[in-house]
């Protein structure tokens, strides 16, 4: 071979050299995201994961990506979105809108890390072994937010004493269902007072569930924690005010919406440490080893101007247990 010749395969070679690197390089590590919630009322929740990514070193579009599934308030799509994911091979996947989409991705996947955020019991629910050494493939945050509803009545007999009928407003789709009724009619059987179930499945159900609760005369609301209902907060609200219902929720949002009371742990700092957790993961660590987290502050946050507007007073040491008061 000519000196020639040997300068022509050479540089044949530099020129695939790069190509065969690149095809060698990891490619970006893709987060998959599912939620039963819609992307334009998730957004701030959406912000929270990324930040908490981001303090796990990872930028989405810089070095991760994020694959976003939305149930659009259906909890029937979720199965589907999840095995959706697992087709795309994703890194990991974060579960959000409680116990039916952990399930779903549970579900779908035994191989994928899998991060919940859930406000049912998860050992109860099989998706973990334990809190501590959750097994598997499957870790998250319990909001025990389904734990909160007897809290949340006992709260409601404070901001309306005078109500002898209290209505809760919930869905017969979610698992959860059954234990918050049977947990609220306990808490109403201790105060005194009659509890009304009213079920609200769809967004067709909103107009007759609330015309239901004002027909019985019940003296005020207790919205069951539940994602649909979270994806239509602005909604509920806007029933209940038109109703003139007290009503005390799942989150804040609902009383930044005009809603009177809620109860219940913040919501965007929960998202932040499963973005943190996805970092962790993404990093190597198992899911398996890392325990399941759980929230210990709670927020008390009253909408004074709603409770003015419903002709309440509300009792000034709950207003000085309250963690925010909106006027």
């Amino acid at each position: 071979m000519n000196r020639r010749e040997l300068l022509t395969v050479l540089g044949g070679s530099a020129a695939v050299w790069p190509f065969a690197a690149l095809a060698q390089q990891k490619a970006m590590p893709v987060v998959g995201f599912l939620s039963v919630a819609s992307p334009e009322v998730y957004a701030p929740n959406v912000s929270a994961v990324r930040r908490g990514l981001a303090e796990s070193g990872y930028v989405e579009g810089k070095n991760v990506g994020i694959e976003y599934r939305w149930g659009e308030g259906d909890y029937e799509r979720l199965p589907a979105l999840a095995a959706e994911l697992v087709r795309r091979n994703v890194d990991v996947i974060i579960a959000t809108g409680g116990t039916v989409s952990a399930r779903a991705a549970k579900n779908a996947t035994t191989a994928i890390p899998i991060i919940f955020v859930s406000g049912g019991d998860p050992v109860a629910a099989g998706l973990v072994a334990s809190l501590a050494r959750p097994g598997g493939n499957v870790t998250g945050v319990s909001i025990i937010t389904v734990e909160l509803m007897a809290k949340r009545l006992d709260l409601l007999t404070e901001l309306v004493p005078q109500a002898d009928t209290i209505a809760v407003l919930v869905n017969p789709n979610n698992p959860n269902t059954e234990r918050m009724v049977r947990d609220t009619q306990d808490t109403a059987r201790a105060k005194g007072v009659k509890v009304q179930v009213v079920n609200c499945g769809s967004v067709a159900d909103f107009e007759s569930a609330f015309a239901t609760v004002a027909e019985s005369r019940a003296g005020a609301l207790a919205v069951a924690a539940d994602a649909f209902f979270n994806t239509r907060h602005r909604e509920i609200v806007a029933l209940a005010t038109r109703h003139k219902i007290p009503a005390i929720y799942e989150w804040r949002e609902f009383v930044d919406a005009g809603g009177l009371a809620s109860y219940g742990p913040n919501l965007l700092a929960i998202d932040r440490l499963a973005g943190i957790y996805a970092g962790r993961i993404l990093a190597g660590v198992k899911a398996a080893d890392l325990p399941v987290e759980q929230p210990t502050k709670f927020e008390l946050v009253i909408n004074l101007k709603t409770a003015k507007t419903l002709g309440l007073t509300v009792p000034q040491a709950l207003l000085a247990r309250a963690d925010e008061v909106i006027e």
